[in-house]
């Protein structure tokens, strides 16, 4: 798809937004929805997205929606690092199929990173284990004040 576009309202997020597919929760607010990548990249991955907006990207999304998300990323970027004392920390945000967009719903990656471990494949590989999502999210969780 291109970086030019209308919504889809049916996306995978929108679906888990509305309760209609099922994700592993790790916060949310009147802001913003943070849950488990399925598909992670590496332990912990966690995407974050706006709860009212219908921006496919950075480029479409509204300034007064935008703030309290970067926030919310952020906030929810130093749980991930307090849970998992990883040696580092990706946070990513695609732009159009052609920049890695997979799904279009303006949405953050958290991606802990460790000195020597891989990096999976973005929007690839094997779908993560939901017990181990669960167990990781509520780590997380408990470090969001």
């Amino acid at each position: 798809m291109s970086i030019d576009g209308d919504y889809d309202p049916d996306n995978i997020f929108a679906k888990i937004l509305r309760g209609d597919v099922p994700s592993v929760r790790v916060f949310e607010d009147e802001h913003i929805f943070a849950f488990m990548d399925v598909f992670p990249q590496a332990k912990g991955h966690t995407l974050v997205i706006a709860k009212y907006s219908q921006a496919r990207n950075l480029l479409d999304v509204e300034p007064e929606i935008l703030q309290p998300l970067i926030l919310g990323v952020q906030r929810v970027a130093h749980a991930v690092r307090s849970a998992l004392k990883p040696d580092g920390l990706v946070v990513t945000q695609f732009n159009g199929a052609a920049a890695g967009q997979t799904v279009f719903h303006l949405h953050f990656h958290i991606i802990p990173r460790w000195e020597g471990v891989a990096l999976g494949r973005h929007a690839g590989g094997q779908m993560a284990d939901v017990s181990e999502l669960t167990q990781l999210a509520e780590q997380i969780s408990a470090m969001i004040s």
